[in-house]
């Protein structure tokens, strides 16, 4: 449904977009992450028709965005990160006029103008001026106008910024919801929110794609092999003997042994005498847990906690995002280009 092959963008010799290259399939969810001044609104721009690139194509339904723009806009719902909405109006009679431009038919404009508010969950507010809304309900009649002509494809650029906790989730569950039937591209800094919404994630970063997968292939692939916590109460041999058991089980490459702290283990009720804290790790693609538990126990020791410890989705975005820019670029450089991305 989303096509973008060898997309650039470039601001004299800043580049905000660096020849970037994904797909979106049709009914998707597509997390697209990266730091602020990145590239992610110039990439979203670009394919609602707002900036022309400078380089490559970008296709929506098989349309291209620059040579077909006006039919490409048709099937898009955009919510920028700052909502286009006019405060003199009414949320109704604001959402009608949205519908209007969308080219809505007569016949069906006021229904869609309803599911709109529902679905947003703005219903109550629909006489009410906007200039007269929370800035979390503003957002919220800016998500309406997205989905007000009923789009194929909706991008979204923070769309849950200025929300309190329960509106978050209310606009989680929203987003969920549209899948399969629309192709969803969502811009965040709330990482969790993508974790559970998104089938894909793309981060980018100084203009350049470093990732693309699901969230559950990046953390496999960034940890490089599998890592197990233990927590184990020594019996015969102590730690040395504990040690050697684990680095006995056949796929483990390393393991880190410390003593737990003794004051928080007592104020909790349990014999902290002896207790070793365990961080294992093992080749990638073998599943070693069983195995330690058994030489654990086998060998005379007590297990109190076994665990696989798993990369956040935030976790993966800061290992990608740290390095250095991949091309030198003056300090007046790239604090122009971060301007020009957030304008």
């Amino acid at each position: 449904m989303i096509e973008v092959e060898n997309l650039s963008k470039a601001y004299g010799a800043v580049k905000a977009v660096d020849n970037i290259t994904f797909r979106v399939e049709k009914g998707q969810i597509l997390g697209f992450l990266g730091p602020n001044g990145a590239g992610k609104t110039t990439t979203m721009r670009i394919l609602t028709g707002y900036l022309p690139a400078t380089s490559g194509t970008a296709r929506i339904a098989g349309l291209d965005v620059f040579e077909k723009s006006l039919a490409v806009r048709k099937r898009i719902g955009y919510l920028p990160e700052t909502p286009p909405i006019y405060p003199e109006m009414s949320v109704a009679s604001y959402l009608d006029f949205v519908a209007r431009i969308k080219q809505v038919p007569a016949s069906v404009r006021r229904a869609r103008v309803n599911r709109a508010m529902e679905m947003a969950n703005i219903t109550d507010k629909r006489n009410q001026l906007i200039k007269r809304l929370s800035r979390g309900y503003k957002q919220r009649v800016g998500l309406a106008q997205a989905l007000v002509h009923d789009p194929e494809v909706i991008i979204l650029d923070e769309p849950t910024v200025g929300l309190d906790p329960k509106q978050i989730i209310e606009v989680r569950n929203l987003i969920k919801s549209l899948a399969g039937t629309h192709t969803i591209i969502l811009s965040t800094h709330i990482l969790p929110e993508v974790s559970v919404t998104c089938d894909r994630v793309v981060i980018i970063n100084h203009g350049r794609i470093v990732a693309e997968d699901s969230p559950a292939n990046l953390t496999s692939k960034l940890r490089g092999g599998e890592t197990v916590h233990l927590e184990v109460k020594a019996g015969a041999g102590g730690a040395d003997a504990l040690r050697a058991l684990c680095d006995g089980v056949e796929g483990v490459v390393r393991v880190a042994m410390e003593p737990m702290a003794r004051a928080a283990l007592d104020s909790a009720g349990q014999d902290s005498a002896g207790m070793l804290s365990l961080t294992i790790e093992s080749t990638p693609g073998r599943d070693v847990r069983g195995r330690l538990a058994a030489a654990v126990v086998s060998g005379g020791h007590e297990l109190r906690e076994l665990r696989a410890i798993r990369l956040s989705l935030e976790d993966i975005f800061l290992q990608l995002t740290t390095e250095e820019p991949h091309e030198e670029t003056s300090p007046a450089q790239q604090s122009a280009a971060v301007a020009r991305e957030s304008r």
